[in-house]
Order: structure tokens, then C-alpha cells, then sequence
């Protein structure tokens, strides 16, 4: 199989995207953008008191309690997390795997990023020995290592870090001096939430975390660019926010104000929007369990989906056969499984292959159907899995990895 990459694109461009929803925009959302659409004016750096408030109320139901002036809002995560890592300095250290788009902004900063393994439980935090072996080792190469960004709902992995686990590598990363910036995007999709413990490391070092959230994650659409920062309540806290806002203000990133209203009745969580949160990640879990079903049958290796939607499979153990198929590395079994299932499987080649995995992100928004009217329907279903177009979908993709058993 050849290799084919876009011409002209690098590997920021051609990168994978976070894994879309798949469902229309809820119409209580469409209508309070619409009502705001002859607003012509931007919000201003850091988003203005409505929104930066109702990030706060957001914030308060989830146990952190916050207040207006420790918050920043941007057109997006991306320049909001370069704002952020801008802001505060030094090197960068991320788990292995982490969402594509990290690496790229620390990059573009000129700062050094370095990967730290993950647990065998989870994905998101990494292994707290691991962080202070490679904390030693890169100060011992002159490094300056000053953040560590973490996902306790992580994407890619799909799963949900253990508060044991969590609390032992905020602990470790604390321990080292280095400032925490947590990624909590995905925390409104966890598939079973009264089975499932999600805790922020802001609940356990209050002082030493930053909080981002993309509101695409669980309440806004996809297209609609808007991110929220949680800073600590504390002087540094402060100083670093003023920074970000300074950074915020020179890119440009500012939210446009009907998607700022928008975005301010989503955060409010009134009962349509917590409808459609609920029943979007419901959803999206009966299908990746059916995707995780179909990846175990074949021999390939998966963590149970905990959130998010999406599955984050490794198929090395399928080496033997796919090199039969001319697929050697993930970016060719990204473009095998296209062609198979007839629809992209975003992005698993930009994870690495690296101790002998060969690692493939599957989507779940593209099995739930061709159509709006075909979502919909799959969202309100009592049994979506057996819909014709869901359970079509399904059985094309369990026929793909049949292939390979």
C-alpha cells in the first residue's frame, strides 16, 4: 500500500481532529444564536461578564467553586492552550499518547515537549514514577521543566483516569514544581456516570492547576469555537491569567457574541442542553462498546471506552496478517480501514508506533448515520443499535476486522 499524504500539508494540518458528534445542532441553541446574529462586535480578550459568569456556574456544579476574574474564555482550545503555555514558561512535559493538537502548540512556541508513559490502566495522567524519572532527566540535560498537561477524560484513549491514580501523579508533578494544566474537554462524556469517579486536579491542588474545557466537547456543536480557562485563586494565579489575556489579545482570539450568547446558555445547563448532553454520550457509548466488541473479536487489543466518542485500539498484535495487506504503520491502516468502511477513521497514525503498537482512533459520529434525519433518529432510538443505518454501519466495520482474524 502507498503511503499518501496531501500535497503541501505538514503534520499540524493533516493531524487528526477531535472526534466530531455526529448530531444536529440542538434547535434551543440554533434559535439563541440566531436571536443574537445581528450582534456585528466581538467579545473582548478573555470574554466578556455574561459569558466569563455562567463559566463560573458551570464550574460551581462540578465542585470548583470560581469566580469571574479567574477566568478566560477564547475562540477555541488551540489558542487558548498557547495563550496558556505562553503564559506561564519553561518546558512541557504530556502523557503518551495525548491529543494530537498539544504537541504542535508547544512547538510553535519553541519549547521542548517531552512524553511521559501512561499506566497500564489508563490513558489521560502519566505514570508518576515515570514523570519524576523524566523530570530528573531533563533537568539533568539542562531542561526547564515547568508544566505538565493531563486529561482526566482523555482523548485519545477513551478512558477516565482512577482518582488514585490521578491524585499519585498530581502529587509527584507538585512535588517537582511543575504548574498543571488539565484538559477536562471530554468530562461531560462519560459513558456510565454513576459507575465512573471523575475528579479534577483542581479539587486536589487548588493552587497548582489550570482548567480548559472546549465547550465542542459536550455542549456546543463542533463548528462553534469556544473554550473556557479556570485559573487557581491566588496572586500567581492572577498574573498568569493577565499574561494569557495579553496573548489572547495579540492573536486575535477573541469569541464572536452570538456564539458568545450561545455558548452562555449552554454553560448555564438548562434542561434541553442537559437533555442532549446525557443522550449524546449514552449513545455514543452503545456504539463504541459495540466497536470495542468487534476490535476484540479480531484479536486486537483496546481498553474498555469511558468517555468520549471514540475507540482507541492498538492492532500490533495483527501485524503478521495487515503486512499481508501492505499495511506496516498506522498511517496505512488509517487508509485500509477508509477504504474498507468507506468513511474516515480519523487520525491514528499521528499516535506513534511506538513499543510495537500500531494504533488507529475509530469514530463513533460516523456510524450513527448519512443523514441529520438518520442521527436524530439514532439519538432518540430506545435501541439504536438495531436502526438499519446503525446496525448497517456496524456490520461493515465488524466485516473489515472479520478480514483480518
Amino acid at each position: 500500500m502507498q503511503r499518501t499524504v496531501p500535497e503541501g500539508l505538514g503534520p499540524v494540518r493533516y493531524g487528526p481532529h477531535a472526534p466530531e458528534s455526529g448530531l444536529p445542532v440542538l434547535p434551543e441553541l440554533a434559535a439563541v444564536l440566531a436571536a443574537a446574529s445581528d450582534r456585528a462586535v466581538g467579545e473582548p480578550p478573555g470574554g466578556g461578564p455574561e459569558l466569563r459568569e455562567a463559566a463560573c456556574g458551570y464550574w460551581w456544579r462540578r465542585g470548583l467553586r470560581s469566580h469571574a476574574e479567574e477566568v478566560a474564555v477564547a475562540s477555541g482550545a488551540q489558542p487558548l492552550l498557547f495563550a496558556l503555555i505562553g503564559a506561564y514558561g519553561g518546558d512541557v512535559l504530556m502523557p503518551r499518547p495525548c491529543p494530537a493538537w498539544w504537541t504542535p502548540q508547544a512547538r510553535l512556541l519553541g519549547r521542548p515537549a517531552y512524553h511521559v508513559p501512561t499506566p497500564a490502566e489508563c490513558g489521560g495522567v502519566p505514570d508518576p514514577y515515570a514523570l519524576l524519572e523524566t523530570v530528573r532527566r531533563v533537568r539533568a540535560e539542562g531542561g526547564r521543566p515547568r508544566l505538565l498537561l493531563l486529561s482526566v477524560a482523555d482523548d485519545p484513549t477513551a478512558t477516565v483516569a482512577p482518582p488514585e491514580t490521578l491524585r499519585e501523579a498530581c502529587e509527584a508533578a507538585v512535588g517537582e514544581g511543575l504548574h498543571i494544566i488539565s484538559d477536562e474537554t471530554w468530562r461531560d462524556t462519560v459513558h456510565r456516570p454513576h459507575e465512573t469517579v471523575l475528579l479534577s486536579p483542581a479539587e486536589m491542588c487548588p493552587g497548582d492547576v489550570t482548567v480548559i474545557s472546549d465547550l465542542a466537547g459536550g455542549l456546543t456543536p463542533d463548528s462553534w469555537p469556544v473554550a473556557i480557562a479556570r485559573f487557581p485563586p491566588t496572586e500567581e494565579g492572577a498574573a498568569r491569567r493577565a499574561r494569557t489575556l495579553d496573548i489572547l489579545t495579540a492573536l486575535g482570539a477573541v469569541v464572536a457574541e452570538p456564539i458568545a450568547a450561545a455558548a452562555a446558555h449552554a454553560l448555564d445547563e438548562p434542561g434541553p442542553v442537559t437533555d442532549r448532553a446525557e443522550q449524546a454520550a449514552a449513545l455514543h457509548a452503545r456504539v463504541a462498546a459495540a466497536v470495542h466488541h468487534a476490535v476484540l473479536v479480531c484479536g486486537a487489543v483496546a481498553r474498555p471506552p469511558q468517555a468520549g466518542r471514540h475507540l482507541y485500539a492498538d492492532l500490533g498484535p495483527l501485524r503478521a496478517r495487515l503486512a499481508d495487506r501492505g499495511v506496516t504503520d498506522s498511517m496505512e491502516l488509517e487508509e485500509y480501514l477508509t477504504h474498507r468502511l468507506g468513511t474516515s477513521v480519523p487520525g491514528g497514525h499521528r499516535f506513534g508506533d511506538e513499543l510495537g503498537a500500531l494504533r488507529v482512533r475509530l469514530a463513533t459520529g460516523p456510524l450513527l448515520g448519512a443523514t441529520p434525519e438518520q442521527r436524530l433518529e439514532s439519538l432518540t432510538s430506545p435501541a439504536p443499535l438495531e436502526l438499519p443505518h446503525v446496525a448497517g454501519a456496524l456490520s461493515i466495520l465488524g466485516k473489515a476486522f472479520d478480514e483480518l482474524r
